[in-house]
C-alpha cells in the first residue's frame, strides 16, 4: 500500500514553494525533499495571524521523528533548505541521500541564507540551542529610540516565527547526509530493508536527481520535480528522453507510480538562442552607455549557468567592464564545481578541453596564474578570469564608485534580504540603470513584486508565458522598502555596553573568589563524612567478630551514644568524638578503643614468590591513557576556544537597526528567464511516453495542474489515475499487504525448478505449512505420498484413472499450468531478432514488424492490454518470434 501526503507545494496551491512530501510504502515513511520558504515577505501579516509558512512548519515538525528516509533531489533552498533546521531540532535522523553536487550546494545555499539573516535580524533563538561565543548573538537596537529592549522570555519571541539554523548545524545536517554517484542502485537495510533507491539525472541543476524507489510489494516509484530536458551550457539534459528513438529511458519507462510538477505546464516558452541573446544585449547596450547592471542570483545553483555564459560573452565581446559577484560563499563554490568536472557537461567540459581531455588551448594555459587550484583540468575550464569576488556590498562600494559602469551579480535572488536587496535601493533610483530578472520568485517577495510590475507592464502578446521575449520598462513612482543591517555601536550605547560586560565580568569574578573561598570547607566536611563512614564500617566489623549476644548489646545503643563510643586515641580530622575520660563506662559496658586504624594486608604467595596483581598494571595503564586522552582534548579546546576568542575580537560590539526607506523608482526593468526548466510543451509531451500505471501531479497552480490533466485525459494509452492532492492531504493507493517470514524445507527446495527473471529468479512450489517446537518460523514441507491436495493435477488424474475407459481410447493427461512472469520491451525483442538474423522494424504504436527477405515471411508483435499478440503465417519466423519473446519472459509451470 502507497500513501502520499504533500506538506508543501501540493497541487492547486499558491505559494508553490517549498516542496516537501510525505511517501508511505507499507511501513516505511520517505521524506522527498524538505524546501524552506522565503521568511521575509514584503506584505506584513497580521501579528495574530498565522505565518503562510506555519502549517508546512507545524506538519513537518509532527513527522520528523517518525521518518525512516530522505532524499534530496535539488541542491537550493525550494528543495533542501529546512533539512537542517529539522535534522538538528526536530529529530529528523533519518538517513538521508543525495548525490554530491546536491549535497554541496545545499549546503552552500544553506549557509549563505542563515548567514545572511543572522547579520540583519535577530532571529529570537538564543537560549534555544547551546551556541559557541563566535555565534552568540548581538543586542537588539531599535533605530528610533537607539536603547536597548528589555530582555525577553525566549516563548515570547517576535510573532513572525521563523526556523533558521546556525551555520554550526547547517554543516552537521549536510555532513550525515549520504552521497551516491548516477545510476548507483543502493539496497536499504533495517526498517527499510527491501527497497532500493536509484538516482538519475534531473537536470535544471547540478547534481538534479530523478529518484527511482523500488519496493518488492508496490513495484517502481519514480519520483521526478524540476526538470529540464534541453541541453545547457554546464548541464545535460535530463536521462529520462535518453531511450531509442527520442523515447524514455527504459530504466525509468512504464512505473507504476509517477510523481512529477505540474509547474509551468500552460507556459510557452520562447527558444533559448532568443532569450540569451536578449539577456547579452541588453548588458552590452547598458555598459557600452556607461551605466551599471544589477542582477539578483541564487548562491549556487542556477547562478552557474550565467556565470558561464557571461564569460564566454566577455571573451568573444574582449569586454573590459567588471563582473561583481557580491556574495559570502561564491569563492568556496566555485572551488567545489572546479573539483566536480565530472558532473558538468553541456559545453562546459568541451569549451577548452578536447574531448580525449588534453587542452586545445596550451599556449593559453600558460598565462593562467600558477595557483594550486589551476593546476586542475576544472580551473582551467571554469576560469572567470573576468570575475571578481565581494563578500558585502561596502566592500564592493571600496573598490568602485557608483557611477563605474559593471554588472553586479548579487544574493539573493528574492530581493529579500542580504546584498541584492541593499544594492536594489541604490540602483533604483539612478536613471537608466537596469535591473535585470531570470527568475520569478516566490510568491510576497521583492523580486516577484517586480516581476509583476514587469509583467503587467507588456503587451498581451508579449507577455512571459506567450513564448515572446517582452521589452524592458522604465519603472516610476516610489516604493517603501524596509532595511535590516547590523551596525557597530558609538558614543553612549558603546560606553554603556563596555559598561555592562565589565560588571558583567566583575560578577564573574566575584562569584569565582567565593567558590574559591568555600572549596576548603567543602573538602573539610567531605573528609568528615568519610572519615565517620570509616569508623562505623570498623565496628560493625568488631561487633561481627564478638558473637551474637554482643551483637545485640550493641545494637541496644541509642544513635547519639554510639557516636560518643566511636573514637580512636589518635587526633582524626573533625569533631567525632565526645569521650571525655579514657575509663568512663557507658550502662556498664567498657568502651572499646584502637591504637591505630590501619589494617594490615596479608602478602599472597607460592612457590615462585610474591602473587603479582596484574589488573593494577592493567587499572594504571588504563589511567595513564585516560589521561593523555584527556590532555589531549585539553589541548584542542583550549585552541578551539583561543581562536573563537580571537574571532569574537575582531567583530565590534553592535546593534541591529530596522528602517524603512522610501526609494523613487527610476531605472530600467528587464525580465529574461533563466530558471532551466520544461515548459508546457515538454511536460506534456515527458508524461505520456513514460506511461505510468498511476500519477500523482504536484508543485503546481490551478491553472498548470488543469492544463496537464486535460492534456493527458485526451491521451488514448494514458492512465485514467491522475491525482492532484491538496496540501497536506492524504491520497491512499492499492492496499495493505502482509508479509509473513516461512522457511523451506531442504527438499521442498532442490526439487523447484527455477527461471530467471531480471535479476531475480522465481519457480512454483505446492506444500503444506508445518510448525515444529524447536523454532517460531513455519517450514514449507513437500507433499507425501500420502497428502494429495485435491485440486492438485495429481489428484485429478488419480480421479480420471479410476473411471472406465472406452475401448481402443488413450488415457487422458491434463496439461501442466504455466505462467509467463515479465513485461515485453519491443526495443529489447528488435536486439534480440537482430542478434538472429531477423529484420525488424517498428510499423507503429505498439506494433513490432519482424520477418525475411525483405519481409516477405512476417508476423507482427503487437503490445495490448491484455498481453501480446503475435499476428502471421505459422511458418519458421512465427515460431522464431515465439521462442525469443518466451525467452525475454520467465515461464512458471505448477
Amino acid at each position: 500500500m502507497i500513501t502520499f501526503t504533500p506538506l508543501s507545494g501540493a497541487a492547486r496551491s499558491t505559494p508553490t514553494i517549498p516542496l516537501a512530501y510525505i511517501l508511505q510504502v507499507d511501513d516505511v515513511k520517505i521524506l522527498l525533499d524538505c524546501g524552506s520558504p522565503d521568511w521575509s515577505q514584503e506584505t506584513p501579516a497580521d501579528e495574530d495571524a498565522e505565518q503562510p509558512w506555519e502549517a508546512y512548519c507545524s506538519a513537518l515538525r509532527e513527522h520528523s521523528p517518525t521518518i525512516d528516509l530522505v532524499l534530496l533531489s535539488h541542491g537550493d533552498l525550494s528543495h533542501s533548505g529546512l533539512y537542517s533546521y529539522a535534522y538538528s531540532r526536530w529529530q529528523l535522523k533519518a538517513p538521508a541521500y543525495a548525490t554530491l553536487p546536491v549535497q554541496a550546494m545545499a549546503r552552500i545555499a544553506a549557509t549563505e541564507d542563515v548567514d545572511g539573516r543572522r547579520d540583519e535580524e535577530d532571529i529570537g533563538d538564543r537560549g534555544l540551542v547551546d551556541t559557541t561565543d563566535s555565534e552568540r548573538e548581538p543586542i537588539k537596537m531599535d533605530a528610533s529610540t537607539d536603547t536597548p529592549p528589555p530582555p525577553s522570555n525566549t516563548a515570547n519571541t517576535t510573532p513572525r516565527r521563523r526556523y533558521i539554523a546556525n551555520p554550526r548545524e547547517v554543516h552537521d545536517a549536510f555532513d550525515s547526509v549520504n552521497t551516491l554517484r548516477y545510476s548507483q542502485p543502493t539496497h536499504l537495510q533495517g526498517k527499510c530493508q527491501g527497497l532500493t533507491i536509484t538516482p538519475f539525472n534531473a537536470g535544471h541543476t547540478l547534481g538534479g536527481t530523478i529518484w527511482k524507489i523500488r519496493s518488492p510489494s508496490s513495484g517502481t516509484i519514480i519520483y521526478a520535480v524540476n526538470m529540464n530536458h534541453m541541453r545547457e551550457r554546464h548541464l545535460d539534459g535530463t536521462v529520462l528522453l535518453r531511450g531509442a528513438g527520442n523515447g524514455v529511458f527504459e530504466p525509468l519507462a512504464r512505473p507504476d507510480l509517477f510523481i512529477t510538477d505540474a509547474d509551468r505546464a500552460s507556459v510557452t516558452m520562447s527558444r533559448r538562442k532568443e532569450r540569451d541573446a536578449a539577456l547579452l544585449d541588453a548588458v552590452t547596450a547598458t555598459l557600452s552607455s556607461r551605466y551599471s547592471l544589477l542582477l539578483p542570483c541564487d548562491s549556487s545553483t542556477r547562478v552557474l549557468e550565467l556565470l558561464v555564459l557571461l564569460d564566454q560573452h566577455w571573451n568573444f565581446s574582449r569586454l573590459r567592464y567588471p563582473i561583481c559577484f557580491v556574495s559570502r560563499n561564491a569563492s568556496e563554490m566555485l572551488t567545489f564545481v572546479r573539483s566536480m568536472m565530472e558532473w558538468l557537461g553541456g559545453t562546459v567540459s568541451k569549451e577548452d578541453v578536447g574531448e580525449d581531455g588534453n587542452s586545445r588551448n596550451d599556449h593559453k594555459k600558460k598565462r593562467v596564474d600558477d595557483d594550486a587550484d589551476d593546476d586542475a583540468l576544472g580551473a582551467f575550464a571554469l576560469r572567470f578570469k573576468h570575475l571578481e569576488f565581494f563578500t558585502t556590498p561596502q566592500a564592493l562600494r571600496q573598490k568602485y564608485a557608483a557611477k563605474d559602469p559593471k554588472l553586479i551579480l548579487a544574493v539573493p535572488a528574492s530581493l529579500s534580504h542580504g546584498p541584492s536587496r541593499h544594492l536594489f535601493t541604490e540602483f533604483a533610483s539612478t536613471q537608466n540603470n537596469v535591473v535585470l530578472l531570470t527568475g520569478r520568485g516566490e510568491e510576497g517577495t521583492l523580486a516577484r513584486v517586480l516581476f509583476d510590475k514587469w509583467n503587467d507592464a507588456q503587451r498581451p502578446e508579449d507577455k512571459w508565458d506567450r513564448g515572446k521575449i517582452g521589452r524592458n520598462v522604465m519603472m516610476d513612482g516610489a516604493m517603501k522598502i524596509k532595511l535590516n543591517a547590523k551596525v557597530p555601536l558609538s558614543g553612549t550605547e558603546l560606553e554603556n555596553y563596555l559598561q555592562e560586560q565589565e560588571d558583567t565580568k566583575r560578577e564573574a569574578e566575584k562569584k569565582k573568589a567565593a567558590q574559591a573561598r568555600e572549596q576548603p570547607m567543602l573538602e573539610a566536611d567531605e573528609g568528615q563524612e568519610d572519615t565517620d563512614s570509616e569508623d562505623e564500617d570498623e565496628v560493625s566489623r568488631d561487633m561481627l567478630d564478638e558473637g551474637p549476644g554482643r551483637r545485640d548489646e550493641w545494637n541496644d545503643l541509642d544513635d547519639g551514644l554510639t557516636k560518643q563510643v566511636l573514637s580512636y586515641d589518635i587526633y582524626l580530622k573533625g569533631n567525632v568524638s565526645k569521650a571525655n575520660s579514657f575509663f568512663k563506662t557507658l550502662n556498664g559496658l567498657a568502651p572499646r578503643f584502637r591504637t591505630f586504624p590501619y589494617v594490615e594486608k596479608k602478602r599472597r604467595v607460592d612457590e615462585y614468590g610474591e602473587i603479582i596483581d596484574v589488573s593494577l598494571w592493567m587499572q594504571k595503564g588504563k589511567i595513564l591513557e585516560e589521561q593523555a586522552e584527556s590532555d589531549e582534548l585539553k589541548h584542542f579546546r583550549q585552541q578551539q576556544a583561543e581562536e573563537d576568542e580571537k574571532k569574537a575580537v575582531l567583530e565590534p560590539p553592535s546593534k541591529f537597526v530596522s528602517n524603512e526607506v522610501i526609494v523613487q523608482l527610476a531605472c530600467r526593468l528587464l525580465f529574461v528567464d533563466m530558471e532551466g526548466l520544461n515548459d508546457g510543451r515538454a511536460v506534456k509531451a515527458i508524461v505520456p511516453k513514460v506511461e505510468p500505471r498511476k500519477l500523482i501531479l504536484v508543485h503546481g497552480s490551478s491553472e498548470d495542474t488543469d492544463a496537464l490533466m486535460q492534456s493527458c485525459s485526451t491521451i488514448k494509452n494514458m492512465t485514467k489515475e491522475i491525482f492532484a492532492p491538496a496540501s497536506l492531504e492524504t491520497i491512499q493507493l492499492g492496499q495493505k499487504i502482509n508479509s509473513f517470514a516461512i522457511s523451506i524445507s531442504d527438499t521442498l527446495l532442490g526439487s523447484v525448478q527455477m527461471s530467471r527473471f531480471e535479476d531475480n529468479e522465481v519457480g512454483f512450489i505446492t506444500g503444506r505449512v508445518v510448525t515444529h517446537q524447536n523454532t517460531s518460523v513455519p517450514t514449507l514441507e513437500s507433499l507425501g505420498t500420502g497428502a494429495v491436495m485435491a485440486n492438485s493435477p495429481i489428484a485429478a488424474i488419480n480421479a480420471r484413472q479410476t473411471t472406465r475407459r472406452i475401448l481402443g481410447s488413450r488415457p487422458a493427461f491434463p496439461l501442466p499450468s504455466s505462467t509467463m512472469i515479465g513485461e515485453l520491451k519491443l526495443t529489447a525483442l528488435k536486439a534480440r531478432l537482430t542478434d538472429i538474423g531477423l529484420q525488424a522494424e517498428y510499423a507503429g504504436e505498439g506494433v513490432l514488424l519482424c520477418g525475411r527477405n525483405a519481409f516477405a515471411e512476417s508476423v507482427s508483435v503487437r503490445k495490448t492490454g491484455a498481453g501480446v499478440t503475435i499476428e502471421g503465417s505459422m511458418n519458421e519466423v512465427y515460431y522464431l518470434v515465439r521462442k525469443e519473446i518466451y525467452g525475454l519472459h520467465a515461464l512458471v509451470a505448477a
